[in-house]
Order: C-alpha cells, then sequence, then structure tokens
C-alpha cells in the first residue's frame, strides 16, 4: 500500500471515529422531543382531575375575586382568538415558584349547557419575585405585564392549551377555537 493510501486510510477512520462519537455525545432530536413528551404527560396526568371544576375549587383555584359562583365573570377575548375563563391559585400565584405539575391558574370554556370545559392551563410569576422572565417546558414566559385585574400584580405568565388544540400554537396567549358565550 502507497504512503498516500495509508494517509487517506488514516484520515478516513480518524473522521469516522469523531463522527461517531460525536454522535453518541449529542442528543438526538427524537432524545429531546420525548423528554418534552414526558413532560407534557406529567402535565396532564397533574391536571386531568381539574376537568371536575369541583376539583379545581376544592383545590383552590376560584374565579377573580375568589368568589363562586363570581358575581362578575368574564370570559377574556383578544385579538387572534379568546382564553376563557380564568381560575386562579392565590397560594401558587403568590408564591414564587414556578412547578411543572401546578399551575397556577386554570383555563375554561363555557359549554352550551353552563358546565365548564378545561382547555388551558397558565403558569404565573409576580415580576418583583423574579430578576428574569421565568422558563417552563421550554418557553419563556410573557413579560412583564400589568396586572389584568385587582388582587394581580405585575407579571410574567405562559399558557400551555394541553385539553383544547390551538391552531395559533400550544403556548399561545390566544386560541381561536376557545369560545366566549
Amino acid at each position: 500500500m502507497g504512503a498516500k493510501r495509508v494517509i487517506l486510510l488514516a484520515l478516513l477512520v480518524t473522521a469516522a471515529a469523531v463522527a461517531i462519537g460525536y454522535a453518541a455525545w449529542v442528543p438526538s432530536a427524537g432524545a429531546e422531543r420525548s423528554t418534552f413528551d414526558r413532560q407534557l404527560q406529567q402535565l396532564k396526568a397533574a391536571t386531568a382531575r381539574y376537568h371536575s371544576i369541583n376539583q379545581a375549587l376544592a383545590a383552590g383555584y376560584l374565579p377573580p375575586g375568589g368568589q363562586m359562583p363570581p358575581p362578575a365573570f368574564t370570559c377574556v377575548r383578544g385579538p387572534t382568538g379568546n382564553m376563557g375563563y380564568h381560575f386562579e391559585n392565590p397560594a401558587l400565584m403568590t408564591d414564587g415558584v414556578i412547578n411543572l405539575t401546578q399551575p397556577e391558574v386554570l383555563l375554561y370554556e363555557r359549554k352550551s349547557n353552563g358546565r365548564f370545559r378545561l382547555t388551558a392551563v397558565e403558569y404565573y410569576m409576580q415580576a418583583d419575585q423574579t430578576p428574569t422572565a421565568p422558563v417552563i417546558l421550554g418557553q419563556t414566559f410573557f413579560g412583564p405585564m400589568p396586572r389584568h385585574h385587582d388582587g394581580q400584580t405585575t407579571h410574567y405568565d405562559r399558557h400551555v392549551w394541553l385539553w383544547k388544540d390551538n391552531p395559533n400554537g400550544l403556548f399561545d396567549n390566544w386560541n381561536p377555537t376557545v369560545s366566549c358565550p
């Protein structure tokens, strides 16, 4: 074998070894996706019981103002869809902690029979509790934004349309398929 062939063979073997080592070191897109999918499944499992509004109320999720039935309860409408009805957990909203399986807010839409249907969760953190916008499921929170009603402060938030498909995207604030009667 000639010297050129030996050098070329050595370069090819080295390049192959480097490529194999790199492939083994870098996580595949599938591995990253499965972690994301596992997190979504954890969130679904943790929030499935809130399809029952009574379970949500028992866990401390209340309409703004803290009364049920609320004196004034509005379906939040927006420029590219709606959010629906917000049920907030004041203890979670003020604890300064973002926990994947304990969203601070649950979003519902009201069905024609008057019952509520769980559509999404919302994570919320007061702006004075963090120096930067939090991140959940790889998504940076929106904000800081002004309070939306009495009882809220300037805050960061992030929606996850876990229980209703959103053509605008899983993490968009507004969902055009949510109806506000």
